[in-house]
This record gives C-alpha cells, structure tokens and sequence, in this order.
C-alpha cells in the first residue's frame, strides 16, 4: 500500500497504472518460467514451443480463474 501512495504523489495517476499493468506482465512471465520446458526451450520447433506456451499460459489462465471465482 505504501507503495502506491509513494507513485501517485510522485508520478501522478498515470504512472501507477502503468506501474500496475508492467506488474501483471512481469508476474506472468514469472509463473510461465516456472515451466522446465519453456525456461529451457527445449522443444525444436519454433511451433511446438508456442503451442506449449499457449498450453502453460491457458492452464495458470484457468487455475487463477478457479481460485478467484471460489
């Protein structure tokens, strides 16, 4: 919460939502980086590495929608 205030009285508005939206992007990629294959890039085609972040991303899409919804 403090840090919040700190952006608005700094930055103005603006600036803490951008703050937030970089924040959602930022967290995101963390959780798909906790997938072995996608952190490695282990798949050998540029196509299957999509589809398998396609696959993580619709996944923790879901489970987060569970866990809100509940």
């Amino acid at each position: 919460m403090v840090q919040w205030r700190f952006l608005a009285l700094r930055f103005g508005d603006e600036q803490k939502e951008r703050h937030k939206g970089r924040n959602v992007v930022e967290r995101c990629f963390n959780k798909l980086k906790q997938w072995r294959g996608i952190a490695m890039r282990s798949d050998k085609t540029a196509r299957a590495y999509r589809a398998a972040i396609t696959l993580a991303a619709t996944l923790i899409w879901i489970k987060t929608d569970l866990t809100h919804a509940a």
